[in-house]
């Protein structure tokens, strides 16, 4: 990473708060070199100029940090993680959290679990498959304290696969872009369906970059019935109370 690139990282984390030590920049040098690397090979990320990286992947991932809903110890699982984000960079952070990284693509699942043992992250767990179906799984549902996404889906297409993994009273953080008031609404209908209620909703700027961001804070409230999530694909092809093209 170059100065200007630990400047930017440095500079970035300041606004969210968080004192990077010379631990953390090392390791977020050597995961731009692994991205960098993986990326040429495997098609892993569009972004390929450092500081789009460093600002839209790594401090990025670190905006869920935001609010204090990731406090204290906790097994979180990144739903959705691709190349590891925001998986990877709040293990980086955040040593005391149990990472699950789910991806339904292998080859990004194994690049995740490559670099995390690479930079001695252990705390971070792969795991490879559909959210529909591990949602159903007795070992992952209701097993989990936090879920992140980070702009998966659409927020009621969000709330049926990841709120199934939820204990009572776990929280789903949604990372995602500005958010209308109709997803919003279809959304809080979707997640009262599926045992939750929205609790926040804390619209930003991405340090630096000024881009407009949304994090949507989800309760798990109640046990998700056990018709959710449906099977493979409804969900995106017919999400709960939302009609938008």
């Amino acid at each position: 990473m170059t100065p200007e690139g630990r400047a930017l990282l440095l500079a970035g984390a300041a606004e969210l708060g968080l004192e990077l030590s010379a631990e953390h920049l090392d390791r977020f040098a050597r995961l731009l070199v692994r991205l960098t690397e993986g990326s040429a090979q495997l098609n892993l990320t569009a972004l390929h100029h450092e500081r789009d990286i460093v600002l839209k992947h790594f401090v990025d991932s670190l905006t869920c940090l935001r609010g204090g809903w990731l406090d204290g110890a906790g097994r979180v699982l990144d739903l959705g993680t691709g190349a590891g984000f925001p998986a990877l960079p709040l293990a980086i952070v955040r040593p005391d959290l149990q990472l699950v990284a789910l991806d339904a693509t292998r080859k990004k699942v194994d690049f995740v679990e490559r670099t995390a043992r690479s930079l001695e992250l252990n705390h971070v767990q792969p795991l490879t498959g559909r959210a529909e179906t591990l949602g159903r799984d007795p070992a992952q549902r209701e097993s989990y304290d936090r879920v992140v996404t980070r702009a998966v889906a659409a927020l009621p297409i969000l709330v049926e696969l990841t709120l199934p993994f939820l204990r009572t009273g776990g929280f789903l953080l949604a990372q995602k872009g500005p958010i209308g008031p109709e997803e919003l609404e279809a959304g809080r209908r979707a997640a009262q369906e599926v045992g939750g209620e929205i609790r926040a909703i804390d619209a930003f700027v991405l340090p630096i970059a000024g881009d407009a961001r949304s994090l949507v804070v989800i309760e798990k409230t109640a046990p998700t019935p056990e018709r959710y999530p449906r099977r493979e694909g409804v969900p995106n092809r017919k999400p709960l109370f939302w009609r938008a093209t």
